[in-house]
């Protein structure tokens, strides 16, 4: 219950942070599509652990295994299984919490939820199980390649720090050339530095991931319930430690009287209908009006802390929860491709969905 995404493109992810391995199986991916190992692999590593000082010490290469569905470097059509076998498992580092609760953990409400609670690294709960997104996500972006759908995410907050610059205004190709994936390189070193401090001080600090999607036509989404921004607005909040999302103008369109915020029609030389401002973020009606589709996502503070918090243990006892293990300062850097992830997949499980809706 709870671990399968999509309609068509349908995702179900498996395992645990200490346990065997994670993984993924994807169905209702077309066959024929060129299954590109290779950056499968190197979206993994955009996201695994260990890539620099402010982010979790914890080796995992991250390198995926193929179980099925692929053929000569193609989809064939049928179930697609991935999986990722953990490797440097300490799952000593968590016994001390055996019985405790941790602040602003899964810990009680899985406790309450099945009687039962994995409290190596979180189990189920924890975030690598958002490694078995990103491969699935991955192979959902290159499905949207072949259409001409680009979906790219960069880090835009930290703490109070705030990239004041609109994404039109910035150069997106230098969010790879920096470990915090802003694409402003002195606002970057700015973050970076602080997100350091905060790791020295035994803390933890949240941000912002923003994210564009260029090229979806439009006519993708479906109506009431199913709505394209609803849908990206649920991906995105299944995405451990994400507090918030909008789109578009989002809480900022509040400011806005309804003459300044429509988005008013014409059609281009080609005849083509465009809008001239994009308040409406790229969805209308939630369904896609052709324009870029952009969105911020909220990432919490990280809950453990290198610090000792008072807390209760599971017979409602006052216990210490002593900060211990590896874990990300701020968990925005890492986050980048997993928001492009479960982006990809939406988009993928819309296209398909789309194909039924006319003749």
């Amino acid at each position: 219950m709870g671990s399968t995404y999509g309609k068509i493109f349908k995702i179900a992810t498996f395992g645990e942070s200490h346990g065997v391995g994670i993984g993924v199986v994807i169905e209702g991916c077309p066959a024929g599509v060129n299954f590109d190992s290779d950056f499968i692999q190197s979206e993994l590593t955009r996201r695994k652990p260990g890539q620099s000082r402010i982010t979790t010490q914890r080796k995992e290469a991250d390198e995926f295994e193929i179980l099925s569905g692929v053929f000569e470097g193609k989809t064939t059509g049928t179930p697609i299984a991935l999986i990722i076998r953990n490797e440097d498992q300490r799952s000593k580092d968590y016994s001390h919490i055996a019985a405790q609760y941790r602040p602003s953990h899964a810990d009680y409400t899985y406790q309450a939820k099945y009687g039962i609670r994995d409290y190596r690294g979180g189990g189920r709960s924890s975030a690598r199980e958002t490694a078995a997104r990103v491969a699935a996500g991955a192979l959902a972006k290159l499905l949207l390649a072949d259409l001409g759908v680009n979906v790219q995410a960069y880090v835009s907050q930290v703490g109070a720090m705030k990239l004041q610059k609109e994404y039109q205004d910035l150069d997106l190709s230098e969010t790879e050339n920096n470990a915090v994936r802003c694409p402003d390189p002195e606002m970057a070193q700015q973050m970076f530095d602080y997100i350091d401090s905060v790791r020295k001080q035994g803390d933890s600090v949240g941000g912002l991931v923003n994210c564009i999607i260029r090229g979806v036509p439009a006519g993708w989404g479906e109506p009431v319930f199913d709505k394209l921004h609803a849908e990206l607005g649920k991906a995105m909040l299944s995405i451990n430690a994400v507090k918030g999302f909008e789109y578009g103008s989002g809480f900022e369109g509040v400011n806005l009287l309804g003459s300044q915020h429509n988005d008013a029609f014409y059609t281009d030389e080609a005849g083509n209908v465009h809008t001239r401002t994009n308040h409406s973020g790229g969805i209308q009606g939630g369904i896609s009006n052709g324009e870029d589709i952009y969105f911020k996502v909220a990432f919490k503070p990280v809950a453990t802390i290198m610090q000792d918090q008072e807390s209760v243990d599971q017979d409602g006892n006052i216990a210490i929860v002593q900060g211990k293990g590896r874990h990300d300062p701020c968990v925005v850097p890492r986050a980048v491709p997993i928001v492009e992830g479960m982006a990809a997949i939406v988009l993928a499980d819309f296209y398909l969905r789309n194909k039924t809706s006319r003749a």
